[in-house]
C-alpha cells in the first residue's frame, strides 16, 4: 500500500476548469517580470538559503523527471484511444511546471543538479517501459511519482512556513508549490481513475517505483 496519509485531501476539479476559474500563482511567471519573480531574497539565513537551493534544486529535476516519463509514455501510448489524451494533458501541465522551475532556479541563483542528464534519461524510460508493460503499468507508474512528489511538496511548504515573509517571492513560491502539489494530486488522482491498481504487480511496481523517487530526491539535494 502506497502511503498516502500525508496527501490532504482535495475535491477533483478538471485543470482546465482550474485555469478558467481563477487566476494561478504560476500565471506571475508569465507576465512582465516583478520582483517577486525576479529577485530572491538577501535576508536569508544560510540554513534556509540552503534549504531553498535544494528544494529549487530537487524540484527542478523533478518536474524534468515528470516532463520525459510522461513523455516516454506518450511514445508509447500517444495514439491509444482510451490514454493517450490523457497522458497529453497531464504532460503538458508538467512543460508548465518545468519552465516555471527553470525561471525560479535563475532567480534564485541555484545551479541545477549535477544528475540533470540521468534524470531526463532515466524518466523516459521508466515512462516507455512501464507504458509497453500495459496502460495501467504506466497510470500505476503514475501513481507512485505523483504520490512522492505530492508528499515532497508538502514537506516543502512546512519549511518554507519558516522563512520570512516580507519579500514578495518566498508568499509566492509557496503558492506555487502548493499549485503545482495540486496539479501532481490530479495526475494521481486520474491514474487511479484510470486503472492504476489494476496493474499485474501493483503493490510491488509503486513500492518500487515510489523508493526510487524517495533515493533520486535525496541525491539531487546533494549533488
Amino acid at each position: 500500500m502506497l502511503a498516502l496519509s500525508k496527501l490532504p485531501t482535495k475535491t477533483k476539479i478538471a485543470p482546465s476548469a482550474i485555469r478558467l476559474a481563477s487566476r494561478l500563482a504560476s500565471d506571475a511567471y508569465f507576465e512582465p517580470a516583478s520582483e517577486g519573480t525576479s529577485k530572491t531574497p538577501e535576508n536569508l539565513t544560510p540554513r534556509q538559503r540552503q534549504v531553498l537551493s535544494q528544494a529549487l534544486r530537487v524540484d527542478q529535476a523533478g518536474e524534468l523527471a515528470a516532463n520525459t516519463i510522461y513523455q516516454g509514455q506518450h511514445f508509447v501510448l500517444g495514439q491509444d484511444r482510451k490514454v493517450g489524451d490523457v497522458i497529453q494533458e497531464m504532460w503538458d501541465q508538467e512543460k508548465r511546471h518545468l519552465k516555471v522551475m527553470n525561471q525560479l532556479q535563475r532567480q534564485h541563483h541555484i545551479r541545477p543538479t549535477a544528475l540533470w542528464e540521468v534524470a531526463r534519461v532515466a524518466g523516459w524510460g521508466l515512462g516507455a517501459a512501464t507504458a509497453m508493460m500495459s496502460k495501467e503499468a504506466a497510470m500505476a507508474c503514475t501513481e507512485a511519482v505523483e504520490t512522492a512528489i505530492g508528499e515532497h511538496y508538502n514537506d516543502q511548504l512546512k519549511e518554507l512556513e519558516a522563512f520570512p515573509q516580507d519579500h514578495p517571492s518566498i508568499p509566492l513560491l509557496r503558492q506555487v508549490i502548493e499549485e503545482f502539489r495540486d496539479d501532481e494530486l490530479e495526475h494521481l488522482d486520474t491514474a487511479i481513475d484510470h486503472d492504476s491498481q489494476k496493474a499485474p504487480a501493483h503493490a510491488l511496481l509503486t513500492a518500487v517505483i515510489q523508493k526510487g523517487c524517495e533515493f533520486a530526491i535525496e541525491a539531487c539535494k546533494r549533488v
